[in-house]
């Protein structure tokens, strides 16, 4: 599984559910499964997952099945454009600062309305954000982006002014879901509510209903303000496993399904009536390493091993991993080369492939770093100190093929530079209960990555590690580094953009140097559709770019049935009206900048 630790409550977030990968002997033989059996009309577009869900709560949740159908739910302040995800019109339609970059002024879209038909105003951002300011059970899942609110302030129905504590580089109406206060101040706690029948927001489809392991279905808003989308619904349909998502999209019992491993791509390819995309994705992989996790205010907890807390076993652990090699068998070169979290999708932050910090496959560094240590090789050649062995855990979901995969290559490079690696192979729960309380050596990793790194570099701070029960923050790798933390905070209110990179570069270079963890790669999202049922799918980016797990909601948005095509011409908005809208988004300010983003089994989280 692609996990690590304190995301264990977030990481296994599956959107469309990452299919375990398949052998392609099996596809045509494996029975579908699908929980329901409902017949879909012309407009009902389903999509088989396997997704984790714990709410469809805004505040709380940040699994990936749930925050991508918030996407569709909820609009945020500003949005990110389809072409490249850049920043773009949402609710606000532009936006300023002052010369100090502390006062953020908004103007709104007028007379805009909530699927209920009641009117959406300035006052409801400014209610959403002050309440995650004032209440930490509203803030659990994007308390970090209201950190550096002052306060927030709506002079009239359409302006909305964001006063910040310091001044800060990235759009800060980003990635927070706006949701209607005259639905959610009459919610006694809020922070416990489920949100999962009958939601009312401002996205172009609204949660209808939510069948646990059978099926959540979303319908169509018509009051959103782009119009009604041509898609009455949309339905997630659960599959016990991959084999039978896959045997559903082949047989038509499902309309769209993503997340396929390369075996299953393949075998795909040239299936009736089913059309194929090999989508560069947002996403990371890799190996988390225990630094030795301790909670926000540094008391340790956990099982991981004593000799993981000195950086040169962790970077022994890098140098004795042929990173290319699993590329290529193990994800057939669906996937690209990776230096850091920030993914090459993301060009403008990701670490740079000529950093000098960078290191690659080298069994020779990676002895001398172990004799460093002072681990020395035994008579049968694991290394000792101390009268202990050199002997670590590597934590894996037994029904991940991929996690699998990558266990049985790395056991063998380990022994070659005298640590002996044990395979434990667990449950998905198993391993998210274990890795959020620390008892684990060696994980795998994954999480989805937004334009704008500010996110995820904050998740790496000392003060987003959690408790031993997953209280707090959220961390991607348990890690802290005071210099990180320097840099972050530096790049946070750095205004200009170029000193802004450099900064961030800093701050990658630091944590691939201090190896909690090794990036793998960054993985292909593969997906295929039903083309006799749907075509006009937008991907994020346009270019190359994947469908589902996109930052926004246009994945889904411009669907329309191919049987169909020209008969919605009332009230909603074609095709071309999408591509138009995604295509000439305008960057009012913002320093034409990127934005942001962030996962119970690494496939989970978000």
């Amino acid at each position: 599984m692609f996990t690590n630790p304190t995301l264990r409550r977030g990481w296994h977030r599956c959107l469309a559910g990452v299919a375990a990968l398949a052998l392609a002997g099996s596809l045509a033989t494996a029975p579908a499964q699908a929980a329901t059996s409902e017949a879909p009309g012309d407009n009902v577009l389903r999509i088989a997952t396997d997704g984790f869900i714990d709410s469809f709560n805004p505040f709380t949740s940040f699994y990936l099945l749930p925050t991508n159908t918030f996407r569709y739910m909820y609009e945020n302040l500003v949005a990110n454009d389809a072409k490249d995800g850049s920043v773009t019109e949402g609710l606000a339609t532009e936006w300023n600062t002052d010369d100090d970059g502390l006062v953020w002024t908004y103007q709104m879209r007028p007379d805009m309305k909530w699927s209920d038909g009641e009117p959406l105003t300035s006052k409801d951002v400014a209610w959403t954000y002050t309440q995650m300011m004032e209440k930490d059970e509203m803030a659990v899942a994007n308390g970090s982006l209201v950190e550096n609110f002052d306060k927030v302030e709506a002079p009239d129905d359409d302006t909305l002014v964001i006063t910040l504590k310091k001044p800060q580089a990235n759009n800060p109406g980003q990635e927070i879901p706006i949701v209607p206060e005259h639905v959610w101040s009459k919610i006694d706690k809020p922070g416990d509510f489920k949100n999962d029948k009958d939601s009312v927001g401002s996205g172009p489809f609204q949660l209808e209903s939510y069948e646990a392991n059978k099926s959540v279905t979303l319908k169509a808003n018509p009051n959103f303000w782009r119009g009604k989308p041509k898609l009455d619904e949309i339905q997630y349909r659960y599959y016990t496993n991959s084999d039978a998502q896959v045997q559903a999209i082949r047989s038509g019992e499902v309309d769209f399904i993503t997340g396929l491993s390369p075996e299953q791509f393949s075998a795909l390819d040239g299936a009736e009536n089913v059309d194929l995309n090999d989508g560069h994705g947002r996403r990371f992989n890799g190996i988390s390493i225990n630094p030795g996790v301790a909670d926000a205010k540094g008391k340790e907890f956990g099982t991981g091993a004593k000799a993981l807390k000195d950086k040169k076993v962790r970077q022994a652990i890098r140098a004795g991993i042929d990173v290319e090699t699993l590329r290529k068998q193990v994800m057939q070169d669906y996937a690209q080369p990776a230096t850091s979290f920030i993914p090459a999708v993301y060009p403008n932050w990701a670490l740079k492939s000529d950093n000098p910090v960078i290191s690659g496959f080298d069994v020779k560094k990676a002895k001398k770093l172990l004799d460093d240590a002072g681990w020395k090789e035994g008579d049968d050649g694991i290394r000792e100190k101390d009268g202990k062995t050199l002997t670590l855990r590597f934590l894996t979901d037994a029904d991940a093929p991929i996690e699998q995969s990558t266990a049985k290559f790395l056991a063998p490079w380990m022994k070659d530079i005298g640590i002996d690696l044990k395979n434990e192979s667990t449950d998905v729960d198993t391993v998210s209960e274990r890795t959020t309380k620390g008892d684990y050596d060696m994980y795998f990793s994954g999480w989805s990555i937004n334009p704008d790194p500010d996110y995820q570099l904050s998740i790496n701070t000392c003060g987003q590690r959690p408790d031993a029960e997953g209280n707090g923050g959220t961390s991607q790798d348990g890690w802290c580094n005071k210099e990180f933390d320097k840099l972050y905070q530096a790049q946070h209110v750095e205004l200009d953009q170029a000193k802004r990179q450099d900064l961030v570069q800093k701050a990658l270079a630091i944590h691939y140097e201090e190896a909690p963890s090794v990036t793998l790669w960054y993985p292909n999202q593969l997906e295929a559709y039903r083309s006799d049922r749907f075509d006009n799918f937008t991907k994020q980016p346009t270019d190359g770019g994947a469908i589902a797990n996109q930052v926004g909601y246009w994945g889904y948005a411009s669907v329309e049935p191919v049987s169909d095509e020209d008969a919605a011409g009332g009230g909603g908005i074609g095709t071309g009206g999408w591509i138009g809208i995604v295509a000439g988004a305008i960057i009012v300010l913002g320093g034409g900048g990127w934005l942001l983003s962030r996962r119970k089994k690494s496939d989970d989280r978000e």
